[in-house]
């Protein structure tokens, strides 16, 4: 394997014009990055010809494959008809049959789809709409937002107010607004106490927010799907608008298209959020869906109050839709959802190893999203990056949130691509375990 290196001249080149997010760029070529020319199936290709197993799915958003040709066809065929137009008071052919296709199987009752173009759009998006739903309705006092400790919900200054912080997010403090905090999923009783919260300030409360199932961002943690149901029940007893952010664990990442049907038929979110997968990976693309009860408190005459005056350039863009209509259809087709949960009970038993390692604290999973916390000696440093950085020499991409090491493979992944991974990833702990032992 010819590995890069820091003198790598595509890094030099990359480092000298691109600003990479949530990299501290003073350091981007020591760590030396792998930089992407080509992908193909589960894998993708450096400038050097080095293959990787994309275990994250290039950030969780590649689903099925790089390069699918069913996917591929489905651009060519948009190119031929329109690549854009804009939505603002108008329609487009692709963004109607997709939006028709994801409200058959949306876990929300009669929905109605906004689009954007990334998760925390989606989530901006939701938290405006469950805003202005309440002084639509003539009650402007229900303004505050409930989110967890430990939620990442994006970047954009709303979605950042609704996050626990973290991600060195603090230095944007006076930019956010302030939110009813209650315990996360590393808490044994969060959901008690949600509900709690919930009883208590449903007068004041426009909405609660929360990532069902999984806290994607804070390390995979993991919920059980009863302590959503009870939430999901406290919310509609009180009146208060439930969002679900399944920017990260929708689109079959959990073993069912959606991680709120976990939770059971009566959970049912007001409004939910997609992004990340909901293309298969191929472009930009978010959905805000609305529940038709909040879309309704809406209507109204012309240019009125009651009117949603928000909307993006790229909104709904015609070949994003077009891909993520099909993408959806071979979801379906290929019925991918039993393959994941086949796989994924297949990997949880390996993973068993890697929880009985010397250097690991605990491995926390829901389905195809994994979460292997580290657990390094006192004096140790950077173990996270350390152990991923082993394992790219190894050919295995894979990305750490602190001393958590994340797997995200592609849902199409066979049960050795899975065992590939896992015993890279327990070679890469070895490795660093012995370098600070000497």
């Amino acid at each position: 394997m010819a590995a890069p290196t820091p003198s790598d001249p595509w890094v030099a080149r990359d480092a000298a014009v691109v600003w990479h997010g949530f990299t501290q760029m003073a350091t981007y070529a020591g760590n030396v990055p792998v930089t992407v020319a080509s992908a193909e199936g589960r894998e993708v290709v450096d400038v050097h010809g080095n293959r990787y197993f994309d275990a994250i799915s290039s950030l969780w958003v590649t689903t099925l494959g790089h390069r699918l040709p069913e996917l591929d066809a489905a651009v060519i065929d948009q190119l031929g008809r329109v690549a854009h137009a804009t939505l603002l008071g108008n329609g487009s052919v692709s963004v109607i049959e997709f939006a028709e296709a994801l409200c058959a199987v949306v876990p929300v009752d009669a929905p109605h789809v906004l689009f954007g173009s990334d998760g925390a759009v989606a989530v901006e998006q939701a938290l405006k709409v469950a805003f202005q739903y309440w002084v639509n309705r003539g009650e402007p006092r229900r303004h505050r937002f409930l989110a967890l400790d430990g939620a990442y919900h994006g970047d954009t200054v709303g979605a950042l107010s609704l996050g626990a912080g973290g991600f060195g997010t603090t230095v944007f403090d006076p930019l956010r607004f302030p939110v009813l905090r209650t315990p996360g999923y590393a808490s044994a009783d969060w959901a008690a106490t949600a509900v709690a919260a919930v009883e208590d300030h449903a007068d004041t409360l426009a909405a609660v927010v929360i990532e069902p199932l999984v806290q994607g961002a804070s390390g995979m943690l993991v919920a059980e799907a009863t302590d959503l149901t009870r939430l999901g029940e406290a919310c509609r007893a009180h009146g208060v608008l439930l969002i679900c952010d399944e920017v990260a664990t929708g689109f079959g990442r959990t073993g069912r298209l959606f991680a709120s049907e976990w939770a059971g038929p009566g959970f049912r979110p007001d409004l939910l959020c997609l992004g990340k997968g909901i293309s298969g990976g191929y472009l930009p693309l978010s959905a805000t869906v609305v529940a038709g009860s909040v879309y309704e408190a809406f209507l109204g005459e012309d240019l009125g109050d009651r009117t949603f005056y928000h909307g993006h350039s790229y909104g709904g863009n015609a070949l994003a839709c077009a891909v993520a209509l099909r993408h959806l259809q071979l979801l379906e087709e290929w019925d991918v959802l039993a393959h994941v949960r086949a796989v994924a009970d297949h990997l949880g038993g390996r993973l068993a190893e890697v929880a009985a390692l010397e250097g690991v604290a605990e491995v926390r999973r829901r389905g195809l999203m994994v979460g292997v916390e580290l657990d390094p000696p006192p004096g140790a440093s950077r173990w996270g990056r350390r152990v991923c950085a082993g394992a790219v020499r190894r050919g295995v991409l894979l990305r750490p949130l602190g001393d958590v090491v994340v797997l995200m493979p592609p849902l199409t992944s066979t049960a050795d691509e899975l065992d590939r991974v896992v015993d890279v990833l327990v070679a890469a702990i070895a490795e660093v375990r012995a370098e600070d032992a000497r």
